[in-house]
């Protein structure tokens, strides 16, 4: 299979309180490049992508709806890791043809970034969610 990954893009992590966790990772180092609003099942949600060097973190919480989720979790908080690809549609087309579980139907947009964004998950073998995302 011939798949590009350029490298490790960010490491997401849920949040129940964006602001302290933000003033959290200020006290590490990390400074806030990017912050946006998310739509989830007819709430909405807000990011952060924290950065310190070359290492980025996307701190995001939840709609207030799904917030318990996050709160009563048992699993850990490192939601997922993030590749960055040059080519979300090829990436996406060797993954489907490889057969890997791909959870969205097509890469998804967001209006993060200046351009937005792109991107899609897989699951791997113990349902930890892998995404591909490229920087538009």
């Amino acid at each position: 299979m011939n798949l590009k990954l350029n490298h490790i893009q960010h490491v997401g992590l849920p949040v129940t309180n964006l602001k302290a966790s933000e003033a959290f990772y200020q006290k590490l180092g990390f400074a806030n490049v990017m912050a946006s609003a998310f739509d989830y099942q007819g709430g909405r949600g807000a990011v952060a992508m924290m950065r310190r060097g070359e290492i980025i973190l996307e701190l995001y919480q939840m709609p207030e709806a799904q917030l318990e989720e996050i709160r009563t979790r048992k699993d850990g908080h490192i939601d997922h890791i993030a590749f960055d690809v040059d080519s979300i549609d090829d990436t996406f087309a060797t993954l489907k043809r490889e057969a890997f579980t791909i959870v969205e139907d097509a890469p998804v947009f967001l209006p993060f970034w200046n351009k937005g964004c792109t991107y899609f998950f897989i699951l791997g073998p113990d349902g930890e969610r892998i995404e591909f995302n490229q920087i538009l």
